[in-house]
């Protein structure tokens, strides 16, 4: 492990996504993307939820702002609407959508919060998709000429760059399992859509000249419940982990992972040179953790949304332990700790946990009050991971709650609710109520332990 001589200081921040908050999907020149279209597909979506109106951020930036003020942290990681900018995906540009993400920078700077960008949080652009999507090389060299456009514009102000958010749920969920947008079953498509995501990163780190440019991954410690379990495990674990730190660190895709997707040997797809651009491709590692991956042997669950995102693994039964959230996920911080310290000793990047939060069955607005304690709780503890991981050696920069608002959550819609903050779908003005937790997050920043809090999330 390369350890820091003396620790670098833990940067608090919170994180949100695009297609998630900003609604006005057809305002201003934006172009459809694939989640416009999968919401519109009946059942595809919790309650037939969508994302046009989201949290209204895009008319709402700057009370956004505020709240991120009010928490007094360090840094606000958020993502860019590749349609908002590029309507068809490449080409014409619109200058409108990047007006909105140069008032967010600049309000950000005003209030001294770092902005922390990420190009691609799963709205592809639909006109990509039309033409194949991630599976085709040719998003990849789209994806480098969106990058060069948002660089020429925020890259003086913006210097810590995420190119991709969890291209394993962009890949697997998207292409293999059909559960998020484009909504394709297509199983080996998946590691086809993994390979070109991985090849957009790192040919855009060369239109992002002179930034920290990473990837954010959600990766997950695999636990296997027994020993029989152990081969399932590991083919879990080359799919969820190996898909990307494999290419990443050592610039190949493992022994096991080929013989899991064969595809990733086809010439065709894997190219002369793809795999040595890839290498060493990432300055730092975002790492997104809710919860521990248990796969069993006969557990009885049956199936599960995950249940075709690992093609090529036999049949995946989970048991997942108590507590859990209210998104069924088990809570245990201990993953966090062990992640992050495994993560480091494999990569030995600085690692950045850009997302970590609960899913809560939140009550209502009572006297102005929204009373969250299990989301605190499930802070309190992964915060005291990360402590621990740095003790450990664990060059751990940056820490996002996950999320500033309540939000559209995917293919859960709105049912489900991670934020600090409160937003009252029911009023015409979307109110927003900070909760117990947002409260409390915000004395923790004011108070921070030893070696939180920093002026620059990259900073050596």
């Amino acid at each position: 492990m390369n350890t820091p001589t003396t620790p670098s200081p833990l940067s608090l921040g919170v994180a949100t996504a695009s297609y998630q908050i900003e609604g006005a999907v057809a305002e201003d020149g934006r172009g459809p993307s694939i989640w416009d279209t999968f919401t519109a597909e009946p059942g595809r979506v919790v309650g037939g939820d969508d994302g046009a109106e989201a949290c209204d951020s895009y008319h709402r930036v700057e009370d956004d702002i505020a709240l991120i003020r009010g928490l007094g942290v360090d840094a606000y990681r958020f993502s860019l609407a590749w349609p908002r900018i590029l309507p068809e995906g490449r080409g014409r540009v619109e200058t409108r959508g990047l007006d909105y993400y140069e008032r967010l920078v600049d309000g950000l700077l005003e209030a001294g919060i770092e902005p922390v960008a990420t190009l691609y949080h799963w709205d592809l652009p639909q006109a990509l998709e039309d033409e194949g999507g991630w599976l085709e090389r040719r998003t990849a060299e789209a994806f480098v000429e969106y990058a060069g456009v948002v660089h020429q514009r925020l890259g003086d102000r913006v210097t810590s760059w995420a190119t991709h958010n969890e291209p394993w749920c962009a890949a697997y969920l998207g292409y293999a399992a059909g559960v998020h947008a484009p909504g394709r079953s297509e199983g080996a498509a998946g590691h086809r859509a993994a390979h070109h995501l991985l090849l957009g990163h790192a040919w855009a780190r060369e239109a992002l000249p002179g930034a920290h440019v990473g990837i954010v991954l959600n990766l997950a410690p695999v636990w296997p419940e027994s020993p029989e379990a152990a081969d399932v495990a590991d083919g879990v674990d080359a799919i969820r982990n190996r898909v990307w730190l494999g290419p990443l660190v050592d610039g190949a895709y493992d022994e096991r992972l080929l013989a899991i997707a064969p595809v990733l040997s086809d010439p065709e797809l894997v190219r002369p040179g793809d795999l040595d651009a890839i290498k060493g491709s990432a300055d730092w590692l975002g790492i997104n953790y809710y919860t521990p991956i248990r796969p069993a042997l006969g557990t009885g669950e049956g199936e599960h949304p995950e249940q075709g995102a690992y093609p090529g693994v036999e049949r995946l039964d989970l048991a997942v332990r108590e507590p859990r959230t209210d998104i069924g996920w088990e809570v245990e911080p201990r993953g966090l700790e062990e992640l992050l310290v495994d993560t480091h000793r494999r990569t030995g990047l600085p690692l950045v946990i850009t997302e970590n939060g609960a899913a809560c069955a939140d009550t209502d607005v009572v006297d102005g009050r929204v009373e969250d304690t299990d989301r605190i709780d499930y802070l309190r503890g992964h915060l005291a991971a990360v402590d621990r991981a740095r003790d450990a050696g664990a060059d751990v920069r940056g820490y996002f709650v996950w999320t500033l608002l309540d939000n559209f959550e995917w293919a859960e819609g709105y049912a489900k609710t991670f934020g600090l903050v409160h937003v009252d779908r029911s009023s015409p003005s979307l109110t927003r109520t900070p909760k117990a937790s947002y409260h409390w997050f915000a004395e923790q920043v004011a108070a921070p332990a030893q070696g939180r809090g920093a002026a620059g999330l990259l900073t050596p």
